[in-house]
């Protein structure tokens, strides 16, 4: 909360609760998910010397369930060189684990680096439960019924979902059918092309049908 809020007295106090739990579940779910990917690599990433109690929590955890999984690689960073990295050599990660504010920062730098939030998709899984697929970025008002809008992020959430429900083939059809139409040059103004979310949406869909 906020006490003596607009004075020259102000202090603002707000809590991270991390519980052993629900960073387990987190932790786990992302070895799992890289040993489902069988790419054998994770990186784990905190500020463990800077919020010392939260995030020791998280590197304990993090050391602990890795001993379970010897076949994965694991490497721990604080968020501030983690992101330095990703700027750097992108390629050396596989799959990242961290907590939920510095996985938002993360993903957007991510989603940039790989063209725009326009390309970027997201699922908010719940392990053995009902998960969500969408675009990282959310709607966007300011280009409602203007055509403008790039429709392919949406589309790579829907092979995202296919994938995560055991049709991979499927999944590859759409993400290959993206990467055609970005290579056509068939993209919105976000990606310098000159096409409408419309025709961005109907080529896409129609080299999928040609694939199928």
């Amino acid at each position: 909360g906020i006490f003596k809020k607009g004075t020259p007295d102000e202090v603002a106090i707000q809590e991270d609760v991390n519980t052993r739990k629900g960073v387990e579940r987190i932790i786990r779910a992302a070895f799992e998910h890289a040993k489902a990917e069988g790419h054998g690599r994770i990186c784990m990433c905190d500020k463990s010397n800077a919020l010392r109690f939260g995030h020791d929590l998280w590197l304990r955890c993090f050391h602990e369930v890795a001993e379970e999984y010897p076949e994965i690689e694991t490497q721990h960073l604080y968020v501030d060189a983690l992101v330095m990295q990703m700027i750097k050599r992108p390629e050396q990660f596989k799959t990242i684990v961290t907590c939920n504010m510095f996985g938002d920062i993360v993903t957007d730098l991510g989603a940039q680096l790989q063209g725009g939030l326009g390309l970027a998709a997201s699922a908010n899984v719940h392990p053995g439960q009902v998960s969500l697929f969408e675009p990282v970025h959310g709607s966007a008002p300011k280009y409602a019924g203007k055509d403008r809008a790039n429709p392919l992020a949406a589309i790579q959430s829907v092979a995202m979902l296919l994938d995560h429900v055991g049709l991979r083939d499927s999944a590859a059809r759409v993400e290959r059918s993206v990467m055609d139409a970005v290579r056509a040059g068939v993209t919105t103004p976000d990606l310098g092309g000159a096409h409408g979310a419309s025709a961005v949406g109907d080529h896409v869909a129609a080299r999928i049908r040609d694939r199928v």
